[in-house]
This record gives C-alpha cells, structure tokens and sequence, in this order.
C-alpha cells in the first residue's frame, strides 16, 4: 500500500522547520517579555471562545467527506497553529513600516486567530484536492494579501480596523472558489467526494461549536461588547429555525435535510459580522438572521445547479453559500443601516456627505472581493506548479494518500 502513494517526507517537515525557525527567530529579537505585555483577565474567556471555535469547531466542520476526516481536522490544526504565528509576524512587520500601530499582546493573538478563518475557509472550498505543501503556502499567501486587503480598507477607505477584520468571510470565501477553480476536475466516475452518516453526524457537532461561540467571535474586538453578542445571538437563532423550516420546504418528500442545518444555520452569524456593532434594534437582527438562512438555503439550490458546472467550481465543502452569500448580504445590510442612521442624524440635509458615505462603503466591500478574486486565481495557478508535488485527481477526498491507517496493513 504505502508504494503507491507519494511521500512527502523531504517536503513537509523541512518547510515546517524553516517556517518554525523563521518564526522563533523573530520571536526571539521583536516580541517583548511576558510580564510587560498589558493583559485583561477579562479578555481571555472571550480569546478562548474564539480558539475554540477556529480548531475545534472550524476542524469538525470541514468533516464533510466519508474519507477524508483525518485530513480535515489535522491539516485545520496544524494550519491554525502555524498560522497565528504567521499572523502575528505579518502585524509586526505592519507595525515596522507603520503602517499599523497596534503593539503584540493578547489582542494580536485573538486578531491572528480570527485572520485565520479566511484561511479555514478558503481550505473548505479545496477540501480533498490540495496536499499539505499547497495548503501551507496558500495560507502564507492568503495571509500576507488579507492583511495588505485589511490596509487598504482602512487607510485609504477609513474602515474602523477591528471591522477590517470582519471581512475574513467574504475573503476567504471568494479567494478560495478563485483558487479551487485552478484545481483540474476530479473524473465523473469518482465517488470519494461522498459524504456518510458519520461524517454529517460529526461536521453538524463542529457546526454546533461555531454556532455557539460565534457570538464571542463578532464580539471579541468590539467597543460595545454586549450589543454585538445580542444581535449575533438573535440572528443565529433566527437563522437556525429558519434553516429547519426551509429545509423541510424545500426537499422532495418534506424530511429534514443536513446538508442545509450543516450551512444555514451558520448564515446569521455571517450576515451580522458587519452589522453587529451598529445594529440598535433587535428585530433587524432577526430579519437579517431570517433572511442570511434564506440566501443560503436557497443559493445552494441555484449555485450548485446552475453556476458551479459552468464556472468549473469544484466549493467541496458549500463555503460560498455558507459565508461567501451571507456575508455579501451582510455587506450590503451596512452600507443600508449606515446610510439610514447617518441620514436620519443630519436629517438628510447633508447629501454628499452621504453619498461619500456610500462610496467608501461599497468601495471597501468591493475592494475585498476583487482583491480575493483575482489573487486567488493567481495563488491557484501557483498552487499547481510540478514543485509543489500537486495531488493527481485520483487520489482526491482520500485520507489515506496522508495517513497511515495500521488497521489496513493487519487485515482488519
């Protein structure tokens, strides 16, 4: 069995160690002591619900496929952790050509950690397809251009910097439908791309964990902290009743399908990731909670019927209608409540300086979309060069080109 399958032994382990070793090094000469790092006991249950939700949840979501599960949660950690660290190298550099001025400490983590989810979702979209080598360099890339993005939106869009960073679904989303659609098609006769019982069973727990938590991670850098928990916590429930009820809806003979309690109930949290801070009413939460479950639902019947085939998007894990749509609404929800709050403040007597209002708005929603696109389309084009060892098509969704499985090799 092992003859068949390419080992990555002079690849892996030593990107790994060059990474870990460029890491510790400016770890070593940039980051202060521990005891001069300002910390608030009251930050850290909230980073930990952001951590638990990045590994834990995000790692069990991904456990779509019946063969694939392995890879799923142990290529998500092992991206996590090198990412941060990652993450965090980039800010400091950010930091040297001042370009940003936030100093290392607990919020750089919590901020590393959410920058994270573009990568996680990113690698929901090529889920199966990309080896260990491609999936560490696309979060490398994927990194460096969501915080040249991040820049942008702020410096030169006026985008407050702890909303840059809500924009980490609509980047990772997009970006990885731009790099899954560079990756050749698996062949018609494949059926590794299946999910079971099983793998359904254990990517509704990581759904759970994302949805519980997920109040934490719109909230976690926001200056009206309980405002952001509340909208975020009315929208998810919105959006989970909603996606129960659609889903009976729309199946052929009325039963509940996981598939859409797998994506939709995830939509409200999506959807508020922009909103949430500003949001004053309870009830356009749960409208948009009610209408992100809609988009969803509805968006996967559409997309995978009619755009996926033509387009040759190969979305393994659904990560367009679950945060790529959602996530658009939500864009287009604050240009909305931004515009009204704003116009009803001055009493609509201040027209331009509504319309710049809308300008930088759209400007930065359209900014990270573009910006994903076509960088993920590079990154995609890179990811499938002979040095980076890509997978053929049919060794795709399959554990055990990675993995050893010693149950195989006695006979059971």
């Amino acid at each position: 069995m092992p003859s068949r399958y390419l080992s990555f032994r002079c690849s892996v382990p030593w990107l790994l160690l060059l990474l870990q070793a460029l890491f510790l090094s400016r770890a070593f000469f940039a980051f202060p002591r521990a005891d001069d790092i300002n910390f608030s006991s009251s930050f850290y249950p909230v980073f930990q619900d952001v951590n638990h939700m990045v590994i834990f949840g995000f790692g069990f979501f991904l456990m779509v496929l019946r063969r694939y599960g392995y890879s799923s949660t142990g290529f998500n950690f092992l991206l996590i952790v090198l990412g941060v660290q990652f993450s965090v190298l980039v800010e400091d550099l950010l930091l040297l050509l001042r370009i940003q001025y936030s100093e290392f400490g607990v919020e750089s983590l919590a901020r590393a950690v959410m920058s994270m989810t573009a990568v996680v979702i990113s690698a929901g979209a090529v889920l199966g397809k990309a080896n260990p080598v491609q999936l560490i360099v696309m979060s490398l890339v994927e990194l460096i251009l969501f915080h040249v993005s991040r820049c942008i939106n702020s410096k030169y869009l006026e985008v407050p910097e702890n909303l840059t960073l809500m924009h980490v679904h609509l980047f990772g989303a997009y970006f990885g439908l731009a790099v899954t659609s560079r990756f050749p098609e698996p062949p018609p006769g494949l059926d590794k791309n299946r999910s079971s019982p099983k793998s359904e069973l254990f990517s509704v727990l990581g759904t759970v964990f994302v949805w519980m938590f997920w109040p934490s991670f719109n909230s976690v850098l926001a200056e009206s902290q309980f405002q952001a928990m509340l909208s975020t916590y009315l929208a998810l429930a919105v959006s989970a009743v909603a996606a129960f009820m659609l889903s009976a809806l729309t199946s052929k003979d009325g039963k509940f399908r996981m598939a859409h309690i797998h994506s939709a109930v995830l939509a409200g949290g999506v959807t508020m990731s922009f909103t949430a801070i500003i949001i004053k009413h309870p009830w356009i939460a749960m409208i948009l909670g009610l209408l992100g479950s809609v988009i969803s639902i509805l968006g996967s019947h559409c997309l995978q019927r009619c755009f996926n085939p033509p387009l040759k998007l190969q979305d393994t894990s659904g990560v367009h209608f679950t945060f790529g749509l959602p996530a658009v609404l939500g864009a287009v929800a604050a240009v909305v409540l931004r515009v009204v709050q704003k116009g009803i403040s001055e009493q609509w007597s201040d027209l331009p300086s509504l319309g710049y209002l809308i300008f930088l708005e759209v400007g930065a929603f359209c900014q990270t979309i573009s910006t994903a696109l076509i960088t993920g389309l590079i990154t995609g084009l890179i990811l499938n060069i002979k040095l980076l060892k890509a997978v053929h098509v049919s060794k795709y969704f399959d554990d055990q080109f990675y993995w050893e499985f010693p149950h195989l090799s006695v006979g059971f």
